[in-house]
């Protein structure tokens, strides 16, 4: 039988559904799906061996949760998917504010229906994306907004008095009765506000200008918060904080493979960008890097946090500036090249808290910054570490493989490779230093031309981030030279340094 055919308590009755509580359908849900193997929580990586089995464990408690991470770590994603653990659909009494349970009715109005109707009352099926609550918490948000309020309009409509508990207007929270309601940012809620909800987690008790009705309302209560907010913003009350039976920490990517992947399924990227444009696993990695190395950096804050959504607008803006360039240039197909990077530098600085050493910095230095440190990082997983190298005995040197590159630099030659190039241009002037190419062969002997070209312009800016050859970003080019000859037209008064950087060389 198809349940939406059910019209009337009565039939309701006769069906044998038996009532339950959100919490206790969304654990014997639950129950369903571990016993299958099925997963609880689609698309939500990293967390499969933390937050999820936390989570999980909380559920089958049924406990209200308190997700507690610095931004960007999926928290608010994580409570909407619980929407998909409830029943598709439940049954309740037609017309009512508050989803009133046709078997338990807790308002005024469901009760004086039934009364009056009995098994000829009416109900409606209520599908799970319609029990879904969700109010972010911001200073001035009222008791009125979250519980409710007397409303004076319907007092007169109605021409009731204002003792009558139907001249009340429920708030979100009794709205979201049988289902899921989430505050995000709960520290930034009033302390006064926050007290408002120890009754109705507790004992589910509601009071409303002088009305204290007991309405027992079924909900389970996600809250989400930042720790910055602690010190910052403001804090969870200690009573509130004692209510939320779980607590669980989430984090951010423990591993570039995992920062890949969330990339990966969120960067919105067109399907034309994607045919004009090509991504190396290799550029994919130094996005990624350039996160893993804001979250250590001493200049930037990390009780803010860096979130993911730093790399998914690096992604898409790296993508966008190898697209810009072929539109220039009427190219069919190119790739990112590792000058293209350069372009990620915005999607990093409105991403990033600095402190007060960042800022004395600048935010675009230490983007550019991040973005060196990545090519220091990745470029040993690639390459012989230049560092090691440098420890070796005299006798040892002739084996050091960058020796032809750096050398070829010391003669005094450069290298220009200006930011709207064609490819077929950019290859001839990487052509042109001494032994780049031989040393791609020599470590990447399958690589076709296009990638050997890009780990030739990844060996260059590797060379620079270990301070073997120096690197400038001037007048829409990156300019490569010799260490000791820059560092000569630095002391003469010449604008020129190792890995220096100007905002300006965007416009």
């Amino acid at each position: 039988m198809n349940i939406k055919n059910i019209k009337t308590l009565g039939e309701l009755k006769k069906s044998g559904y038996k009532r339950r509580t959100v919490k206790e359908e969304i654990r014997e849900n639950l129950i369903k799906k571990l016993q299958n193997k099925e997963s609880t929580f689609s698309k939500i990586i990293g967390y499969e061996d933390s937050v999820i089995p936390d989570t999980e464990r909380a559920l089958l408690s049924r406990h209200n949760i308190l997700f507690l991470g610095l931004r960007g770590q999926a928290k608010t994603r994580m409570a909407r998917q619980m929407v998909e653990l409830m029943d598709e659909y439940i049954p309740v009494i037609a017309g009512s504010e508050v989803n009133d349970d046709p078997l338990f009715p807790i308002t005024k109005f469901a009760k004086d229906i039934i009364a009056e109707k009995g098994d000829s009352t009416e109900i409606e099926w209520l599908h799970r994306s319609e029990r879904y609550g969700e109010k972010l918490a911001t200073p001035d948000v009222s008791v009125a907004d979250l519980i409710g309020d007397i409303d004076p309009i319907k007092a007169a409509n109605l021409r009731l008095n204002f003792a009558d508990e139907r001249v009340i207007h429920f708030g979100i929270i009794p709205k979201s009765n049988r289902g899921i309601f989430v505050i995000n940012e709960i520290p930034d809620l009033q302390a006064r506000i926050q007290v408002a909800l120890f009754n109705i987690l507790e004992e589910g008790d509601i009071q409303i200008r002088g009305f204290k009705l007991r309405m027992p309302l079924d909900i389970l209560f996600v809250f989400t918060a930042n720790p910055e907010d602690y010190t910052n913003r403001g804090s969870i009350v200690t009573p509130l904080k004692d209510r939320i039976e779980s607590q669980i920490l989430t984090h951010y990517p423990k591993n570039i493979e995992h920062s890949l992947a969330i990339t990966e399924q969120e960067a919105d990227i067109l399907d034309e960008q994607k045919t004009l444009v090509k991504v190396s696993d290799l550029v994919k990695r130094l996005i990624e890097q350039v996160a893993f190395e804001a979250r250590a950096s001493e200049f930037v804050d990390k009780k803010s946090g860096v979130s993911a959504r730093l790399t998914i607008a690096a992604y898409e803006n790296a993508i966008s500036a190898a697209e810009r360039r072929a539109i220039v240039n009427k190219e069919k197909e190119t790739q990112v090249w590792m000058s293209d990077l350069v372009g990620i530098i915005p999607s990093i600085t409105g991403k990033i808290e600095l402190v007060y050493e960042g800022e004395q910095e600048g935010p675009y230095q230490v983007a550019f910054n991040l973005l060196e440190k990545a090519f220091r990082t990745q470029f040993i997983n690639y390459f012989p570490n230049p560092e090691q190298l440098k420890k070796r005995k005299a006798s040892e040197k002739e084996e050091n493989p960058f020796r032809p590159i750096t050398t070829w630099f010391d003669k005094g030659n450069q290298v220009n490779l200006f930011f709207n190039t064609k490819d077929d241009e950019k290859i001839q002037q990487l052509y042109k230093v001494d032994g780049l190419h031989a040393l791609i062969k020599k470590y990447f002997k399958q690589a076709n031309e296009k990638e050997a070209a890009l780990l030739m312009e990844f060996v260059l800016h590797g060379l620079a981030a270990y301070s073997l050859i120096s690197k400038k970003v001037v007048e829409g080019k990156i300019e490569f030279k010799d260490l000791i000859g820059s560092m000569v037209n630095l002391n003469s008064g010449s604008y020129s340094s190792d890995q220096d950087f100007d905002e300006n060389d965007f416009n």
